[in-house]
């Protein structure tokens, strides 16, 4: 039994046991995921409707936590320079950031060379396999993308879920907001009143996490067997080695500059990022990240312009995959790419990766993107690597998920908001995790 605690302090919060956590529960569903997916694949592969189901239950919920965080984030700034401020600080860090992770995706493809030696004839690859991903390419063009932020209807943004579109009207409609000044203070605390209901809506959602990952993860080991990775593992053991080497080696050092522990950090957002693993979609644990950011000190307004944004253009996952499976495919093919072609590859790289933003399966179709640009390596070659994307897709989405949880905090402690005191108290695991505590709850930024 807890001490009852002297006057003037609070009562301790009650340790729940260890079988409550959220993170024990989903990497308990994970290991399940794999044995039954490994032993009896059939009944694995059938279990894909779980994960589906539960993507599908968070992007319901996606589009209207991102509206009300940006709107009531930008309506509570009131000085609309900051706003500013804080999208360009936001893009020139992800244009950075995202751009280093291409080169370094192109050093390392250079160095190890995944693919020399297979010495594949491209004649005898089947590009029909393929011929669905080029398709979509061709549909996200930079002008295309462009004109797709714009949305139909005020209203057909949170109807089809599109982010880009929803985070185009939530900015315009917080910037309103805010020039209107006093009149719109019943609708702002209308809105927060909405928000902390969004938010309970995710915590209850969130306790289907363990299921979901579980059928994803079935499914995955059940379709495509741990045997698949046999074949290419050094294109896919290179593409770990190498987001590893990013994550805790750039980002870890950037963190280090801004006084945080990148290995802290990562321990704060382990539920997150065990459900990312899961369910392979960095998407699934969108509205958990913006609860857990504004719950560790940054501002909510940082926050709701940082995390939406970064989803559509901070992919650094994405990026290291892109020019390091550009150079396999390559070097498997037997296509000797001067530096010059290799350049251009980046160059393209840079505009594709923006151009698919938001779309399902970006990584795969971003690459068809490229490489149908750059004549030099066969789109078909795209096959060779089809079998372990799905492999590949689960570090894609973990890199870009912690790139993210980064750039929000460096943003935030740019704009000299960050509550240091919260911050390290949360990384600490001095604070009560996410699903124990009701946004209500929460101290306002």
């Amino acid at each position: 039994m807890l001490p009852a605690p002297a006057p003037g302090e609070s009562t301790p919060l009650a340790v729940p046991p260890w079988y409550r956590h959220l993170y024990v529960q989903v990497l308990v569903a994970i290991v399940a995921g794999v044995l039954l997916g490994h032993f009896y694949p059939e009944t694995g592969a059938a279990l894909k409707p779980l994960g589906d189901a539960f993507i599908k239950l968070v992007k319901m919920v996606i589009a209207p936590v991102i509206f009300l965080t940006i709107v009531t984030g930008i309506a509570g700034m009131r000085d609309l320079a900051s706003v500013g401020r804080v999208a360009g600080k936001a893009f020139a860090y992800f244009l950075f950031f995202s751009t280093l992770a291409l080169i370094v995706g192109l050093i390392v493809a250079n160095v190890i060379q995944p693919g020399a030696g297979l010495n594949i004839d491209p004649a005898t690859l089947d590009a029909s396999k393929v011929a669905s991903y080029a398709e979509k390419a061709h549909e996200t063009t930079l002008t295309g993308f462009l004109v797709g932020v714009i949305p139909d209807t005020v209203f057909s943004a949170m109807t089809e879920g599109n982010i880009l579109q929803v985070l185009f009207v939530a900015i315009l409609f917080g910037v309103s907001l805010a020039m209107i000044g006093e009149r719109g203070e019943g609708i702002l605390d209308l809105l927060n009143q909405f928000s902390t209901a969004f938010f309970k809506l995710v915590a209850l959602v969130m306790k289907a996490a363990p299921i979901g990952a579980f059928g994803a993860m079935a499914f995955t080991i059940g379709a495509y067997g741990v045997g698949t990775l046999a074949n290419l593992a050094m294109l896919v053991g290179t593409f770990y080695l190498t987001s590893l080497l990013f994550v805790f080696g750039v980002l870890g050092i950037v963190a280090r500059l801004c006084g945080f522990s990148i290995l802290r950090l990562v321990g704060y957002l382990k539920t997150e990022l065990l459900l990312v693993l899961g369910t392979s979609s960095s998407e699934s644990a969108l509205p958990a990240l913006i609860e857990k950011m504004e719950r560790a000190g940054c501002p909510k307004s940082v926050v709701g312009l940082v995390v939406p944004t970064g989803y559509s253009f901070n992919l650094d996952g994405t990026n290291i995959y892109m020019t390091l499976a550009a150079l396999f495919i390559a070097q498997a093919t037997g296509v000797h790419l001067s530096l010059g072609e290799q350049l251009l590859l980046l160059g393209v790289a840079m505009l594709s990766s923006k151009g698919a933003a938001g779309v399902t399966g970006a990584g795969f179709i971003t690459l068809a993107a490229t490489l149908s640009i750059v004549p030099s390596v066969p789109v078909a070659g795209m096959a060779l690597i089809l079998g372990v994307d799905r492999f590949m897709s689960e570090c894609r989405s973990l890199t870009n998920f912690i790139g993210n949880a980064v750039a929000t905090v460096v943003v935030s402690r740019w704009e000299g908001a960050l509550d240091r005191e919260r911050f390290n108290a949360a990384l600490r695991g001095e604070m009560p995790r996410v699903d124990e505590v009701a946004p209500e709850a929460i101290p306002a930024q």
